[in-house]
């Protein structure tokens, strides 16, 4: 019995945010500017009441709604955010009330942004392989744009917000769906993607924190502070790495993957590691011109988008990897059914 990905379901919020509207607010960069930099064009924001949870719920909803199964059917629910609506309680109990999930399901969320989807993944199969369950719900949802202060056009103009479920169930078949996996972490960079105030460190801003950094942006201790240089710099370092150990590890060739989706960063980026490890742009998939940096959900949105263009297709093998905030990173291969 293997862990295989049964469907995938996703929500943004109504709120858009375009490039036009940046160009207004900020003068110097046109929308064209933006775009070329980014790859994005316009991002969804949640409103002021609407939460992590509240996202999810809809993605979840559409999930139940396509057929691939049922509320009651769910053995586990994952939910993967930093951007929960509580301390406490944990927002995936929360989230079983809302949908009516059994009482002997289990739920839990776990902390991780950029390379949560894959992270997640590796929770499922686990679950699933050791008999602990056999449809897992697994759910990242992201409200980054609360972190956000509104004069910072450095973080502004490319994250997002938005929610996606998977469902990850037992199937039969002599080969893994799923796996293998190759996982990262170097905390020493925890410091380049931070919002510094609000948890039990530090709790509270005490005076005034505002600054204005040498490119204009405006932020507190309490916003999304990200160092892009320092970022940039550990990806490259990172990623290409990652790659090479899932390489080895799955006994593959970078040929014989159908389609390799990243974690969707932004253009820039991507770009970057795409020519560095030579991958053909036909093979590349990018999702983010419509959707911005959706953290956690990025690589679930990119799936079911290429699901719905028609790019991804059963019986395709597909390389998998997240990266970014802690900093954290992880890979894996899926066997698309």
């Amino acid at each position: 019995m293997h862990a295989k990905i049964a469907a995938i379901e996703y929500h943004l919020p109504s709120n858009r945010l375009t490039n036009e509207d940046l160009s207004a607010i900020y003068g110097a960069w046109s929308p064209e500017k933006i775009e070329s930099k980014t790859g994005i064009v316009e991002r969804r924001i949640s409103d002021a009441d609407e939460c992590s949870s509240d996202l999810a719920e809809i993605a979840c909803r559409k999930l139940f709604s396509s057929g691939a199964c049922k509320p009651e059917d769910i053995d586990f629910l994952l939910l993967c955010t930093q951007s929960p609506d509580f301390f406490l309680p944990t927002t995936a109990c929360i989230l079983q009330n809302r949908l009516g999930l059994p009482l002997t399901a289990g739920a839990l969320d776990f902390n991780l942004g950029c390379s949560g989807f894959v992270y997640g993944l590796g929770l499922a199969k686990g679950l699933i392989e050791t008999g602990q369950a056999k449809r897992v719900l697994l759910v990242t949802a992201e409200t980054y744009s609360k972190f956000i202060h509104p004069g910072d056009r450095s973080v502004r103009s490319i994250f997002g917000d938005g929610a996606a479920a998977t469902l990850v169930v037992a199937g039969d078949g002599s080969e893994p769906s799923i796996g293998p996996f190759i996982y990262g972490t170097d905390g020493s960079g925890a410091r380049n993607l931070i919002v510094p105030v609000g948890g039990m460190r530090k709790k509270k801003v005490t005076g005034d924190t505002r600054t204005v950094d040498e490119f204009g942006n405006e932020r507190t201790a309490e916003n999304l502070y990200m160092n892009g240089a320092e970022v940039f710099t550990f990806t490259l370092r990172a990623v290409p790495e990652a790659v090479r150990q899932l390489l080895d590890r799955s006994r593959k060739t970078l040929d014989e993957f159908d389609l390799v989706v990243f974690h969707q960063a932004n253009h820039y980026m991507l770009e970057h590691l795409r020519k560095r490890l030579e991958i053909p742009t036909e093979r590349f998939y990018v999702a983010l011109r419509k959707y911005g940096n959706t953290v956690s959900a990025t690589i679930p949105i990119a799936l079911k988008d290429a699901m719905d263009h028609g790019v991804l297709t059963s019986g395709m093998t597909v390389m998998l990897v997240g990266f970014g905030v802690g900093y954290s990173w992880a890979a894996t291969v899926v066997n698309w059914a």
